[in-house]
């Protein structure tokens, strides 16, 4: 298909040019980066929504039903499942996408699972340009859904419009551990199986750790109550959203350096991969580097001297 017809079929949001625009920029296979620079001028129209928090906080089944509110308001919603990989086979560690099977099959639906895998290009740089193609395709609300609270999900998320940080009552000592990462990046808070015991105390925590915190754009996250199993709180979450997302106008110095927060780590993060993959592209680099790695766990060469000894051959 010629590249002029494949974007305008991805503008009017046809599901298999979609998915197979996806695929593209995550395997970065030829004519990717012209695909993005297509795609970069009709991007802005719709609410981006992270949703992060612990492993077992229910997560899936919670954008599972705010998808569905979402649909049956007459929104059309993508949705990016993030999971983790194993290290050694590639293969996505957990399947808990069975859930949103019937989910999936909804016509103003599209989930997409993306997992790291070890390749050239970061799981952070494919996710957001996954949500930039579901963006200009003419989806009205992109959902995406990390694994945990690591640096690759904590950016993730940032990009989005709003980032939704999903708890569960009987942490404990969990709200004290991620404090640090999810004070910064927290627009909204759900505690998730809110009618398990500790929900209370999980809530007065929590709001003792956001009373510390100060914003510079002196947003007050709210914290929100769900049983995404029960359909519970969803609307009072989808509320809470709507309710950050009026909060800034487009002229906001908060939401103009927030922004541009976010193109600089975009823009880092693609020279990072470009020049890696150049010099990787160096005829005998690969060589090179199974020899030094040999070395290194023969404890004959350090990490950082073969570093620099590509650095230095190329």
């Amino acid at each position: 298909m010629p590249e002029t017809e494949f974007t305008e079929k991805l503008f009017e949001g046809d599901i298999r040019t979609i998915a197979r625009a996806i695929t593209k920029v995550e395997n970065g296979t030829k004519g990717a980066a012209e695909l993005m620079k297509a795609v970069f001028p009709k991007t802005g129209r719709a609410t981006v929504i992270g949703v992060t928090g612990a492993p077992g906080a229910g997560k899936s089944s919670l954008v599972d039903k705010l998808a569905l509110y979402y649909k049956n308001k007459g929104d059309r919603v993508g949705i990016i499942c993030i999971d983790p990989s194993s290290p050694f086979s590639g293969g996505a560690i957990l399947g808990d996408r069975i859930r949103m099977a019937t989910l999936g099959l909804e016509k103003n639906v599209f989930i997409r699972s993306m997992a790291t895998r070890g390749n050239l290009g970061g799981l952070s740089r494919a996710t957001v340009d996954a949500v930039s193609i579901l963006d200009a395709a003419g989806f009205d609300k992109v959902i995406v859904e990390t694994v945990g609270v690591g640096q690759d999900e904590v950016e993730i998320v940032k990009a989005a419009d709003v980032s939704i940080v999903v708890l569960v009552p009987g942490m404990g000592d969990d709200i004290q551990a991620i404090k640090a990462g999810i004070m910064e990046i927290g627009d909204v808070f759900v505690i998730n199986k809110a009618d398990r015991e500790g929900v209370l105390r999980t809530q007065k925590e929590l709001e003792a750790l956001l009373s510390l915190a100060h914003r510079p754009d002196m947003w007050n996250p709210p914290i929100v109550r769900t049983v995404a199993t029960e359909n519970k709180g969803i609307e009072d979450l989808s509320a809470a959203i709507e309710s950050y997302a009026g909060y800034h106008t487009a002229d906001d110095e908060a939401v103009r350096t927030r922004k541009k927060a976010i193109a600089r780590w975009r823009l880092l993060e693609l020279l990072q991969e470009e020049l890696l993959r150049r010099v990787l592209e160096k005829n005998g680099t690969n060589d090179e580097i199974d020899r030094l790695a040999g070395r290194m766990a023969e404890k004959s060469v350090d990490p950082y001297t073969a570093v620099e000894t590509l650095l230095t051959d190329k």
